[in-house]
């Protein structure tokens, strides 16, 4: 399923549909971080197609802290440090962070969604690389990559690809 968002590769196992997505709602919502490993993997030869390794650091979509203290880890943080191992990358698990607390994505519609991530995204100084991979599980409308992407390139890094499990949503793309 090839794709690019604002002219960066949009690299996805799937799309968002059986059966990749009861594993990553089983994963995100019901607590199975075991399930990060394997779903993972099914990226990494479509990260190696595209000459991605060595010279690249995994950034994972943050979660806001109450976020990450109810649900107990990230999972685009799990999937990124996966493929930073996979690829022989380096994993950037603090480039980014969460300015503020935002609605759950999935609850909001298309136009929404992406008000609700606009300047939700901070990069940290000193932490964000120099060539990143913008990690996520789902990418359905784009707004929150596209608003991590902002913040990482104002940032000063060439963002090589953005990776997620799945693809849902793909109308109106």
């Amino acid at each position: 399923m090839p794709g690019s968002l604002d002219g960066v590769p949009l690299i996805v196992v799937g799309s968002y549909a059986p059966p990749l997505a009861p594993a990553i709602r089983r994963l995100k919502f019901e607590g199975h971080a075991e399930l990060a490993r394997p779903l993972a993997l099914l990226l990494a030869p479509r990260l190696a197609a595209l000459g991605i390794g060595r010279d690249a650091s995994f950034v994972p979509v943050p979660l806001h802290g109450a976020r990450l203290a109810e649900r107990g880890f990230n999972q685009a943080a799990l999937l990124a440090s996966t493929l930073a191992t996979a690829a022989g990358g380096s994993f950037a698990p603090r480039a980014l962070g969460r300015s503020r607390s935002t609605d759950q994505q999935a609850r909001l519609g298309r136009r929404e969604r992406s008000t609700n991530v606009n300047d939700a995204f901070v990069a940290r100084a000193g932490l964000v690389p120099q060539r990143a991979v913008l990690v996520d599980d789902v990418v359905t409308t784009g707004a929150t990559a596209l608003a991590c992407l902002k913040t990482l390139r104002l940032a000063g890094a060439k963002v090589l690809a953005v990776v997620a499990l799945a693809r849902a949503d793909a109308s109106g793309w």
